[in-house]
């Protein structure tokens, strides 16, 4: 009886700790970039119990980052377009992100072939159900790169 009452004790803590927050390993997410213009994720999910979320983009290429440069920029849906094409006018110096623009929620560093870079951000900035859209700035890119990020 008393190795019956200490296993389903077991069970009732293990069940208060996977309602906790989410775990480390769930707030990380990771992506790819490759020469042919494309992310290997249309969708990223983030857990809502996520403080942070460290994000990786690597590029899988072997062009040079001025040839086939990659970033990870997001935004809320409604303004990708208009960061996309205001992106390209801030041009490489600026990564082909417009400089202090309120619309960009958080952005990575341009990468070329064999690189990768990550970014970190605080996860309260962002809607459970929130519409948001990640994309690449750089020229050309924002059409074929992007995807939705999901808070849930």
């Amino acid at each position: 009886m008393r190795k019956l009452k200490a296993t389903f004790a077991l069970i009732a803590l293990g069940s208060l700790f996977a309602a906790g927050p989410a775990a480390a390993g769930d707030c990380e997410l990771s992506i790819t970039g490759n020469d042919q213009i494309q992310y290997n994720k249309s969708e990223l999910v983030v857990p809502a119990g996520c403080d942070k979320v460290t994000l990786t983009l690597e590029h899988v290429g072997k062009m040079s980052v001025q040839q086939m440069g990659h970033n990870w920029v997001l935004t809320e849906s409604a303004d990708y377009q208009a960061v996309a094409q205001a992106g390209m006018q801030a041009g490489a110096d600026n990564a082909y992100v417009p400089p202090e623009d309120d619309r960009v929620i958080v952005h990575t560093d341009l990468v070329g072939g064999g690189e990768s870079t990550s970014i970190t951000f605080d996860v309260s900035q962002l809607e459970a159900g929130g519409d948001y859209t990640y994309f690449c700035s750089f020229p050309g890119h924002f059409s074929m790169m992007k995807g939705k990020l999901i808070v849930k």
